[in-house]
């Protein structure tokens, strides 16, 4: 439970990448694109007489290993050399330890501390328990939270720095598909800080308001334009 105690920050990185000009996964026909129509309101509400925990559980789980694998494709691609922040759009994020020590880390590192903290909390039956009687801890919520906030930043990553090999692999449908479901579930939930994820409102717009979407949650893109040049530390 010592990843309770980290955390991470960003701020401005005070430059303006090359792929800041044009963001290729804007492209409308890039942005159309998805492995399935489904009316995805539908798979994000609480069925009926299943428990919140445990729907947020199961959903969790099932985000952070399709993220880990959706990462996995463009791994090679992600380096110490080719990344050397962890940056989406003009904001850097930075991991801090259990005891509150700023890290300084390259995008990879800055996955697997994500990967491997997330790993240990979902495979902690203590905090996850599956066993049956086995009660989740008060702070699973906020738990939760703290864990779609780091997938968060790795699928913005992806879409920043990798989008065109996740193109080259004909993987961006399931890359959108995989981003919308996220995001809707979030919403639904009220699992991401709408200033959270302000750095990727432009593309939320456009996909979470796309026909056969469907709206829902609290609309945690509202007022985004703009933003996400002015992003403050936290």
């Amino acid at each position: 439970m010592d990843w309770l105690m980290g955390k991470s920050k960003a701020k401005p990185n005070g430059k303006k990448p090359a792929a800041e000009e044009k963001k290729v996964y804007l492209e409308p026909e890039h942005t159309k694109s998805r492995i399935t129509d489904f009316e995805f309101k539908e798979l994000v509400v609480l069925p009926r007489e299943i428990d919140l925990n445990e729907w947020l559980a199961s959903n969790t789980t099932t985000f952070f290993h399709h993220i880990n694998l959706q990462y996995s494709t463009i791994s090679e691609f992600c380096t110490g050399e080719t990344c050397q922040t962890m940056a989406v759009c003009n904001t850097q994020y930075y991991w801090y330890d259990e005891r509150g020590k700023k890290v300084k880390c390259t995008a990879p590192q800055y996955v697997d501390f994500v990967m491997s903290s997330v790993q240990k909390l979902v495979t902690d039956e203590d905090v996850f328990p599956t066993k049956y009687g086995r009660e989740f801890p008060s702070s699973f919520e906020s738990l939760v939270k703290k864990i779609c906030k780091y997938l968060f930043h790795v699928l913005g990553h992806i879409y920043w720095a990798h989008f065109k090999e996740t193109l080259a692999l004909e993987l961006h449908g399931h890359l959108n598909t995989l981003y919308i479901h996220f995001i809707l579930f979030a919403r639904e939930f009220n699992l991401l800080d709408p200033k959270e994820t302000a750095v990727m409102d432009d593309l939320t717009e456009v996909l979470c308001s796309s026909p056969g979407v469907g709206a829902t949650g609290d609309g945690a893109s509202n007022g985004a334009t703009g933003s996400q040049n002015h992003v403050k530390e936290r």
